[in-house]
Parts: structure tokens; C-alpha cells; sequence
């Protein structure tokens, strides 16, 4: 074979590879084919670091989260200050991820500032039970508020809650949850969303070190868990379940080893009643 059928036959080739070979990609996955809440699945949360390479850290990590807020390596501190949200009003759409529901802001919805650096608010979503743990108590919903900075660093503001009174933005999303829940992977508009809305209620909250919850779980997360719990009704609770759990009933994953980590918990000087 002369160079010019060489060359011929070398492009054909990595043709084929380009067109036939799907790039590998590292970016949160938003299907739920991929990863499974079930113990006892093979891409259950035991398996997740190996069904991608770049999913390692969710086996191998030494900061992954969720975790225990055991009152054992609880350090109180005035130092970290308080939330500091500067939130506004933006569209927003909702979408079925089959691992859960989450609501996504397409416009400027403000940010957090944490040491000094800025977090923009992307989006939001909802776990059921809680993942993070208070001293061994599990409650029955978690909300994530995503942030992230300009150079992709990642915070998480946590709300968790038990079963009492309707929680505000649920009500808001309910009727969209029953549009979706035969729908994975559709985004709908559901208008403006206004972030202050979603209910703080304390100034007190814990802070440590983690990851994301999910695959590929990247770590470094800088995790703020509100401490007051907050309330859902059933009725919202079997709304998100029937939305999106067919088989499984949970989308927490189990609560990971805390190793050497302290974690903060801020109190404000004056001790109020907060």
C-alpha cells in the first residue's frame, strides 16, 4: 500500500471513531438509567465509582457526603457569620431528572457570598428521605440549593424537613410535579421563582467540608445544613414520590464515613432564640 492509500485508509478510520465512538463526558449526569438509589442494584450508591472512570471519588473520596451531624464533632462558633444570601426573583423551569425533581433557573436569581467569594444560584432540588443525618435521625425531605462560583467551585445551602404544615414552594410546584410525572427529561416553564421565599427560619446552621450527592461526586463542596427543620405535608411528600420514584422509594444515598472532619456549627453571639 503506497502513502497516499495509507493516509486515505488512516482518515476513514478516525472517521468511524469520531462518528461511531460517544465522547465520554464528566458532567453531572441528568439520567437515572445511569445511577440507582437501590442497595442492591449493580449501579447502586456501593457501585457508583465504578461505573464511570470519572466517578471514582464517589468510592474512593475521603470527604463525600452525606453525612452523620453527629453532636461528636460539633464545634460552635460565632466566627463564620451569618447566610449571606443576596437572592431576586427569576424564570425558572422544572424538570423530571427520573432521580428526582429539579428546578433550574434560566435567569439571574442572585447569589451567596462565603469567604469572601461569590456563589451563584443555579438551581434547587428535593430528596426523599433526608440524606444528611442529625445525630442519627433521618427526617423526611431535604431541599439542596445549588451555588456555584465563577472558577466552578461548588455550595450547597440544606434544608431539611418533617412531616406538619405545607411547605409554600412545594404548593407552588405540585401541579407541575403531575404534568411531569410521565415525562422524564422534559424542562418545563414554570414562570418566576423567587428564592426568598424559600423559608431560612434560623440563623444558627452547620458547615463542613463534602461533596455532591450524585455522580460524579466531586468534592470540596462547601456544605451549609440549616439547623431548624422545617415542615412538608404527606400529601406534598406522596406528590414527589409519585412524580418521579417508580420502583424505588428514596433517592438519598446512604450517609458516608466522616473521617477526620469537624463540623461547624454557628451560633450568633447574642444566643437569641433564632
Amino acid at each position: 500500500m503506497d502513502n497516499k492509500s495509507l493516509r486515505f485508509s488512516s482518515i476513514l478510520i478516525l472517521l468511524f471513531i469520531i462518528l461511531c465512538v460517544p465522547l465520554a463526558t464528566s458532567q453531572e449526569v441528568d439520567d437515572e438509567r445511569e445511577f440507582s438509589y437501590d442497595l442492591n442494584s449493580p449501579n447502586g450508591p456501593g457501585h457508583w465509582g465504578e461505573i464511570h472512570p470519572e466517578w471514582i471519588m464517589c468510592n474512593q473520596g475521603d470527604l463525600q457526603s452525606p453525612i452523620d451531624l453527629t453532636h461528636k464533632r460539633v464545634q460552635t462558633t460565632s466566627n463564620l457569620g451569618r447566610i449571606d444570601r443576596d437572592y431576586k426573583s427569576a424564570n425558572a423551569t422544572l424538570i423530571n431528572r427520573g432521580h428526582d425533581m429539579m428546578l433550574r433557573w434560566t435567569g439571574e436569581a442572585g447569589h451567596i457570598h462565603l469567604n469572601g467569594t461569590e456563589y451563584q444560584l443555579n438551581q434547587l432540588h428535593w430528596h426523599t428521605p433526608a440524606e444528611h443525618t442529625v445525630n442519627g435521625r433521618r427526617y423526611n425531605l431535604e431541599l439542596h440549593l445549588v451555588h456555584q462560583s465563577a472558577d466552578g467551585k461548588n455550595a450547597v445551602v440544606g434544608i431539611m424537613y418533617k412531616i406538619g404544615r405545607p411547605d409554600s414552594l412545594l404548593h407552588l410546584m405540585e401541579p407541575y410535579f403531575n404534568e411531569l410525572a410521565s415525562a422524564k427529561g422534559v424542562e418545563m416553564s414554570v414562570g418566576n421563582i423567587d428564592p426568598r421565599e424559600i423559608k431560612i427560619g434560623s440563623r444558627k446552621y452547620y458547615r463542613y467540608i463534602g461533596s455532591l450527592t450524585t455522580p460524579p461526586c466531586h468534592q470540596n463542596v462547601i456544605w451549609t445544613i440549616v439547623k431548624k427543620v422545617r415542615t412538608v405535608s404527606r400529601e406534598q411528600l406522596r406528590a414527589i414520590h409519585e412524580a418521579v420514584h417508580d420502583e424505588t422509594e428514596a433517592n438519598a444515598r446512604p450517609v458516608q464515613p466522616l473521617n477526620n472532619r469537624w463540623i461547624k456549627l454557628y451560633r450568633p453571639d447574642d444566643h437569641q432564640n433564632n
